[in-house]
């Protein structure tokens, strides 16, 4: 069999600012057609308002972005100071049975997948200067809800049976009489989102089946997974193909922008408005917005700037534009081109609206601006625009993760008084900064009035629940949480598992370790990266490093990286070098 992936050439730098790939410049839809056949053999624009008033230059101007503070996640320390009143659970336990075999071995198994969710931020996120405006968990593609679960359960079955052992996937799948549909193949797509080979063979086997062609939304999908695993070349060869077949949307432009950002391949980020140019893709206002806000959003607020200047001559920019540069230097806690921005946007005529007020809240706090985000919030609740729930939140956030619980409790009442609706990030916020404060009886007590006030915790919430459970080492009283949640009917999601598993790990609970990781995968989750590492790791730990090996192999056939582990911890484990050895070549 041919090698899964050919070795492309790797890219030249950039000329004249020019976005070049000289191995992809070269792939027609031809030549990746031929390719690919050998590896199957292994927000709304918004208009101009006049006599906005500027923001006090003493907020803005003044505060220099050389704050030594940086965006930290808000971990829940070792700080309950009495057992949780959540029962011992191991009765009633939702992960189906306790082992009690003591010879049970956690050895390769075939998956069964059903109702996968996506992967979604870390809990941790809740905490930090994410963005709060985020509801419940989000698909990472476009999968119909209505799609017929059974035939995605079959197709991923075969899928994981063949791919493992290495059988020929494609011609067992051809048996199987498969009904592909667009909605399929992203479901397909979305289960095996952190496993790139077997996804990549599966959306070219599709795209040679009869009266079945592959449409911009499955397109985008496999060039995400790509992205993500920084398979860049693949990548820019499928967008090569998505060109010559006139699938380019403006979904593929920011795939790759992101792909590149995280990276740090900052001059490819920006050279792909030179490959849209090249595909001819209309560039209009939205378009460029969508640049742009892509590029803030990995940080990349300076390319941001200079893209937006290197084009402004040729649109018109409208308030959304320089809320999304806004954005992008507050990302990077640069409050002096924030500052500019804002005031460059009111000389423009445009007032900035609650977006953009609460993106210069955020910034301020972020930079440790505290006394000028307090005065900025005061401005807002004199002169508008009028604070609504997700400034409150960002204000009580703050207070809570610096201990400052009793302002923040003032903050949420002066909410209630004003009749802005608090939602599940409010409580959430709330209920962490008591718990590191070591007083469960307010978590347990705000919890309760989230459902009496109508508003149920949300999958954030019960994550970041789990999270407090887990660092004071209580597996169990986490695993009553994960039942809770999962009787909520929210979709537990591949970080609630992995905080968990390792949270038995540690406590030297093997069995419930490998119970927990065989329950992930009745729930339908993908194995991560991080789920491979935490089981792996807990494997050797409890001297089953054969075993471990085989989750290495499974692991990296699978297109994953080899985990990092500290060979002073497992001297003697001498299958697990030879593994490592072997697979790092």
């Amino acid at each position: 069999m041919n090698h899964y992936l050919r070795k492309l050439k790797k890219s030249p730098p950039f000329s004249n600012g020019g976005f070049f790939f000289s191995a992809a410049a070269e792939l027609h839809s031809s030549n990746l057609r031929q390719n690919t056949a050998s590896l199957r053999g292994r927000r709304g624009i918004q208009g101009k308002q006049a006599n906005g008033s500027s923001l006090p230059m003493c907020i803005l101007l003044n505060a220099l972005n050389h704050s030594g503070i940086h965006s930290t996640h808000c971990q829940i320390p070792f700080v309950l100071s009495h057992p949780s009143s959540l029962s011992r659970f191991q009765k009633s336990l939702p992960l189906v049975r306790l082992i009690q075999n003591p010879n049970f071995s956690l050895m390769p198994k075939t998956w069964s997948l059903h109702n996968c969710r996506p992967f979604c931020e870390d809990v941790d996120s809740i905490g930090s200067e994410s963005e709060l405006e985020s509801d419940g968990e989000k698909k990472s593609f476009n999968v119909v809800d209505n799609v017929n679960k059974e035939e995605v359960d079959r197709v991923c079955r075969v899928i994981d049976e063949t791919f493992a052992f290495d059988r020929n996937m494609e011609a067992i799948l051809d048996e199987c009489g498969v009904n592909l549909s667009h909605d399929l193949v992203l479901a397909v797509l979305e289960r095996f989102k952190h496993a790139r080979k077997p996804a990549f063979r599966f959306f070219y086997w599709a795209s040679d089946r009869p009266n079945f062609a592959h449409d911009s939304s499955t397109y985008n999908a496999i060039m995400s997974i790509l992205g993500k695993t920084r398979q860049f070349e693949t990548m820019v060869s499928v967008l090569e193909e998505m060109g010559e077949k006139g699938l380019l949307t403006i979904e593929t432009f920011t795939t790759c922008i992101k792909a590149f950002a995280s990276a740090k391949e900052r001059k490819k980020a920006v050279g792909i408005f030179d490959l849209m140019k090249k595909y001819k893709y209309k560039v209009d206002l939205e378009t460029i917005n969508c640049l742009l806000d892509a590029l803030g959003r990995e940080k990349l607020g300076k390319e941001a700037q200079n893209l937006f200047e290197k084009l402004e001559h040729k649109f018109t920019p409208d308030l959304r534009t320089y809320t999304i540069l806004l954005n992008g230097w507050c990302k990077i806690k640069n409050l002096m081109e924030a500052g500019r921005t804002w005031n460059t946007m009111i000389d423009n005529g445009f007032k900035p609206d609650i977006v953009a007020h609460n993106i210069m809240l955020e910034g301020l706090l972020k930079s440790q601006k505290r006394s000028d985000a307090v005065k900025l919030f005061e401005v807002m609740k004199s002169k508008g625009p009028f604070p609504n729930t997700r400034s409150y939140t960002i204000l009580v956030r703050n207070l809570c993760k610096h201990g400052k619980m009793s302002e923040a409790f003032e903050y949420f009442n002066y909410m209630l008084k004003s009749e802005c609706a608090p939602d599940a990030a409010m409580y959430t916020c709330l209920m962490i900064g008591f718990a590191n404060q070591k007083k469960m009886e307010m978590v347990y007590s705000l919890m309760k009035e989230m459902k009496e006030k109508g508003c149920p915790p949300d999958g954030r919430t019960y994550n970041a629940m789990i999270k407090m459970m887990t660092n004071r080492h209580m597996p169990d009283d986490a695993v009553k949480v994960y039942k809770k949640m999962v009787q909520s009917k929210i979709q537990p999601t591949i970080h609630t598992f992995n905080m968990i598993m390792k949270s038995y790990f540690v406590a030297k609970n093997y069995e419930m370790g490998c119970e927990v990781w065989e329950e992930m995968k009745r729930k339908g989750c993908c194995p991560d990266e991080n789920a491979y590492t935490v089981l792996i790791r807990g494997l050797i730990r409890q001297g089953r490093s054969i075993e471990a090996c085989k989750y290495l192999e499974e692991m990296m056939d699978k297109g994953m990286r080899a985990p990092q582990l500290d060979y002073k911890k497992f001297s003697g484990k001498v299958e697990v070098a030879n593994a490592l050895a072997r697979w790092m070549r």
